[in-house]
């Protein structure tokens, strides 16, 4: 079952086309990335997904309903979607408790507030004031602020900027069990080690158009492409890129009669592959 369906969507800023034709299909139950730079059009494309900006042509269905016309005026279907977004701004002076439930209320069948709480880690910070939040604890109040509809579809908006690497790791994990628990997730983030680390399939995006949609491990040829070999030889480090790592690492073996000095084999990053796509697409 597909959650979305876009097809050829267009969207134009005076002269400025931000998205040119975007083909794009998205499951049920999984984390999809959007990659791309600034002004490739990610964010225009998301908001039009979340019935917040009209579109110029194409065809667009995000839970069976097209968001221009029948989302934006129904409220069953902005029951069924969870928005986190880059920044937001809530009143300082309510505690967390406070504001989880009185977002609840604003749905027909939220989740208990409760478990909210619990779910995103702020059982301690329940009762503290939202301005007295670390900006890990705010983030995690964002989400909570998003799921608390019960949604079937999330909408994250570079949900870690500013997170330490402690935080991160631990947001990571609160997302994962969302989409465990059956939930669809759209993902925008400049972090590539997170789209890694989360996305089921990522979308890489240039100049309001599709590069290509992939899993993070085959994006851009990323599985079959050559991998460099280093090992150092008489204290001189030496490296060599090959298509048959094994083959390669067995006569070092053979040279060396046992263990092989410094020995890394790597492949390229999901970093290196979208540089390297976006690189292309700039030409």
């Amino acid at each position: 079952m597909n959650v979305i369906e876009v097809r050829g969507l267009r969207k134009s800023y005076a002269s400025l086309e931000a998205v040119r034709g975007i083909n794009l299909s998205i499951t049920k139950g999984e984390i999809f990335s959007l990659l791309g730079p600034n002004g490739a059009g990610k964010t225009t494309t998301v908001e039009i997904l979340e019935g917040f900006r009209t579109r110029d042509a194409g065809e667009v269905k995000v839970l069976g309903f097209d968001p221009a016309t029948q989302g934006r005026a129904s409220r069953e279907w902005r029951n069924r979607i969870g928005i986190v977004l880059q920044s937001t701004s809530d009143a300082g002076d309510l505690t967390v408790s406070e504001t989880i439930s009185h977002f609840s209320g604003y749905y027909s069948n939220p989740r208990n507030p409760e478990e909210v709480i619990a779910a995103v880690g702020l059982e301690d910070k329940s009762k503290d004031l939202i301005r007295n939040l670390s900006g890990g604890q705010r983030r995690r109040l964002d989400v909570a602020l998003g799921i608390i509809g019960n949604p079937e579809l999330l909408f994250l908006d570079e949900p870690t900027t500013g997170f330490d690497p402690e935080a991160r790791r631990a947001f990571w994990s609160l997302i994962d069990g969302l989409r465990n628990d059956g939930t669809t997730i759209v993902l925008t983030t400049h972090y590539l080690d997170e789209a890694e680390a989360l996305a089921d399939r990522v979308a890489v995006i240039n100049h309001g158009q599709i590069i290509e949609v992939s899993t993070p491990t085959q994006l851009g040829g990323r599985s079959t492409s050559k991998a460099l070999v280093q090992w150092r030889d008489n204290g001189e480090l030496k490296s060599q890129e090959t298509e048959n790592p094994t083959a390669l690492v067995s006569t070092l073996t053979t040279q060396f009669s046992g263990e092989i000095p410094e020995l890394s084999v790597t492949r390229p990053s999901l970093e290196d592959i979208y540089l390297k796509m976006i690189g292309r697409a700039d030409e």
